[in-house]
């Protein structure tokens, strides 16, 4: 189904308003992101005070976890195809109110069984966020620039991540901490007015490609989907890890309280800002000098999984400065990593199926993500010990690199037409 066109948006007339507007188009992309992490990271920062509040261990805890991953495992089967099919501009806005509607809806749960249902729903909305933005890129950039332009629009997620800190303990101290779910909630529906209002998909041309959706069954029989899809499985759960136990760790090994949890992930999650813009304007400017597009890509993912190493460390040492250094190191070099990788979907496969290949990556990271929630909570809760987590979270980047490269030793683009 071709993409409606708003009638009040009138096209970029020039080549400079077209570089203009898609600029524009990414600062949306850039601000949907942070509040989708925003939304995601509520729970990880209230984690330690509902722990108390309501009563769940370390197993039940990752049980909760699990269900928005497996629901975010869902619906990236479903919403790369969706988006596809439907376009950005509708899948978009779609997927935001689904989530906007599922982060209300925690405020009114008292239980581990409801948090675990709202957190299905939330994941469910979420997973639309990168096949859209994604998707949007490869639309309105040029190849050279898709890398910067994710980089940049993946950033969102450390700026979410870091403002979720800040504004979420100050609502909860001061509101109770179902304010915080309910602001979070309202702020992603509001973004959905300035997308409406303002995006469109680029003009068709003589050579523009199909719309519509890809099988998923087709799209596996490339061995460039294989390497995004284990790319992603392999190296997400680090993320994840992050993202839901990252404030129980500082709160556990160092003695944190909620207000005080706010310095170190800002810290953190700003250096995962810079290195993800960072790590897209290292292929983007490898690119500019002449390089292969993969031997650019590559050459950024190993700076990249090298620099992610010495998180190794971060579970055995006593002081809270270095600890906060090691993973702030790692955060910046895994979002350097995934701009890169996110960009791979767009370099290997045509427009028309970007979406559904970012949705194949997505779901296999959302899989790693529930396994890593699952041997956390046990580890946790029996060895009560953080070292095995973080030795795994450092050592998976250069395993993930070395089968992208098996599987695509020259990031040869797919053609579909022809089956290649």
């Amino acid at each position: 189904m071709p993409e409606a066109q708003p009638v009040a948006v009138v096209l970029p007339a020039t080549a400079a308003a077209a570089g203009a507007y898609r600029w524009r188009i990414c600062a949306l992309l850039f601000f949907a992101t942070t509040i989708n992490y925003i939304d995601r990271q509520v729970l990880g920062v209230l984690a330690p005070e509902l722990q108390r509040a309501i009563g769940w261990n370390e197993i039940q805890y990752s049980n909760i976890v699990n269900a928005f991953q497996g629901a975010y495992a869902i619906g990236l089967l479903l919403a790369g195809g969706f988006i596809d099919r439907v376009g950005t501009r509708v899948g978009y806005a779609a997927a935001t109110g689904l989530w906007s509607i599922a982060t209300v809806g925690h405020a009114l749960v008292r239980t581990v069984a409801g948090f675990g249902i709202a957190r299905f729903f939330l994941g469910l909305g979420e997973a639309g966020n990168f096949p859209a933005a994604v998707k949007t890129v490869a639309e309105w950039f040029p190849k050279k620039e898709r890398a910067f332009a994710t980089g940049i629009f993946n950033s969102g997620a450390n700026i979410g991540a870091t403002l979720a800190p800040l504004i979420v303990p100050w609502l909860t101290v001061r509101y109770g901490w179902q304010a915080a779910f309910i602001a979070t909630g309202a702020l992603s529906a509001l973004w959905i007015l300035p997308w409406l209002a303002v995006y469109r998909a680029p003009p068709r041309t003589g050579i523009s490609e199909p719309a519509g959706k890809v099988p998923w069954a087709r799209l596996l029989k490339y061995r460039q989907a294989w390497a995004i899809l284990l790319g992603k499985f392999i190296t997400d759960p680090t993320w994840w890890f992050l993202m839901f136990w990252l404030p129980k760790f500082l709160n556990e090994r160092h003695g944190l309280t909620l207000t005080e949890l706010g310095w170190p992930l800002v810290i953190i999650y700003n250096m995962a800002t810079l290195g993800s813009v960072a790590g897209g304007w290292i292929s983007a400017r490898l690119f500019q000098l002449g390089w292969s597009v993969n031997r650019a890509r590559k050459t950024a993912m190993l700076i990249c999984a090298l620099s992610v190493l010495p998180i190794v460390f971060a579970g055995t040492v006593a002081d809270l400065r270095i600890a906060v250094a090691l993973i702030a190191l790692a955060a910046a070099a895994h979002q350097g990593w995934s701009a890169n990788l996110l960009t791979l979907a767009s370099d290997l496969f045509p427009q028309h199926a970007v979406a559904s290949v970012t949705g194949i990556g997505g779901f296999g990271g959302a899989i790693g993500g529930m396994i890593i929630s699952t041997f956390t909570g046990f580890v946790l809760q029996f060895a009560h010990s953080y070292v095995p987590i973080f030795i795994v979270a450092g050592s998976v980047y250069l395993i993930a690199l070395l089968t992208i490269h098996i599987l695509t030793p020259a990031l040869r683009p797919v053609n579909l037409g022809t089956g290649i």
